[in-house]
């Protein structure tokens, strides 16, 4: 729906590419000139609430009709009369938001827009429609599911009326019916659902819900805008066992990942004793050792053991077989005894 009316601005065209039209810019006059000031326009009095105003045809009355509904205008037209009490005043105000609806004899006559209407006070009624957004609170309901198990629930729907004279003259209560075809609804659903289906997706139940009621609410004149669950509880036994579950899962995914890394922590020590038992590293710990003992200032005696000592020693460390049986006295002592240290008391 367009506006009746367009935005004014004022100010250079830079001011205009970058602000939207329904912004009023003014260049402000000062020293500080950089800066616009901005004004925004409300919206026009058809973006609130689009126009149903319709006029029906209506059969001939007779007579009758005819005398009734000219006796009502001469009524009217008295009731016009200022602090004239005796007759009815024809004016009527329809509220924004609201659309009326005039029947004659009854019968459905016109639809017209907000504002002040003239009605016969004898052939003609006006009737109000509320055509704004409404939220409805669904009850709590308590249904089962596929696994037969019960749950509590309770929702809220978003609905309009966007066909005044069907909502009014064909459903004698829209908002029970509504409601009621939403409670039957979600205990279709959720009946067809397991609970961990239901716990896991609500949105998509909601939404299932809202396509299934949007249907007949449709030709009833409304609009179902969008249905949400509120409260979605369970009884405390079954409660405690999902709880249990989601605990027991936890520790499992916890010892899982304990297990992992123990097992790359025995990879890594595993490299690490390799490493260490090699030549070069059994040589860096040698000389660290006897650094380390040179820095003291004690007397010492400090035996050296041969270059293929050492080696045999690295490779029956590192898992290898046993140093092989060399002749010479007290050659496995020597083996056995790389440093060894005497200090003078």
């Amino acid at each position: 729906m367009t506006s009746n009316f367009e935005p004014t601005q004022t100010g250079s065209n830079d001011y205009e590419s970058n602000y939207p039209d329904t912004v009023d810019l003014k260049k402000p006059s000062g020293p500080d000139t950089s800066r616009p000031i901005i004004t925004q326009q409300p919206k026009a009095r058809e973006d609130f609430q689009m126009s149903y105003a319709f006029e029906w045809d209506t059969p001939d009355n007779g007579w009758y009709g005819s005398f009734i509904n000219g006796l009502g205008s001469c009524f009217g037209a008295l009731g016009t009369i200022p602090c004239c009490f005796c007759f009815p005043n024809p004016y009527k105000d329809v509220d924004q938001g609201h659309v009326g609806l005039i029947t004659k004899f009854g019968q459905l006559y016109k639809a017209v827009d907000p504002g002040l209407v003239k009605v016969n006070p004898l052939s003609e009624k006006l009737h109000h429609s509320n055509v704004m957004l409404k939220t409805m609170q669904i009850p709590t309901l308590s249904c089962y599911t596929k696994d037969n198990v019960s749950i509590t629930l309770s929702s809220v729907l978003y609905y309009q009326v966007v066909e005044p004279h069907t909502a009014f003259f064909t459903v004698y209560d829209i908002e029970d019916s509504l409601r009621e075809r939403t409670q039957t609804t979600l205990r279709q659903v959720l009946g067809a659902r397991n609970l961990q289906d239901a716990i896991e997706r609500r949105e998509e139940i909601a939404q299932s819900i809202e396509e299934i009621i949007a249907e007949p609410a449709a030709n009833w004149g409304v609009k179902v805008e969008s249905l949400l669950i509120k409260d979605f509880s369970l009884p405390s036994g079954v409660s405690n066992s999902l709880s249990m579950a989601a605990e027991a899962k936890r520790i499992g995914e916890s010892k899982i990942i304990q297990a992992r890394a123990e097992v790359e922590s025995a990879k890594l020590m595993r490299k690490a004793a390799d490493v260490l038992a090699s030549k070069a590293a059994m040589q860096i710990r040698y000389l660290d050792a006897m650094q380390k003992m040179a820095e003291s200032s004690n007397a010492k005696v400090i035996f050296m053991p041969s270059q293929s000592a050492i080696e045999r020693t690295a490779q029956f460390t590192g898992g290898g077989d046993p140093p092989a049986t060399e002749s010479g006295p007290d050659d496995s002592q020597h083996l056995s005894r790389i440093i060894s240290l005497q200090e003078a008391t």
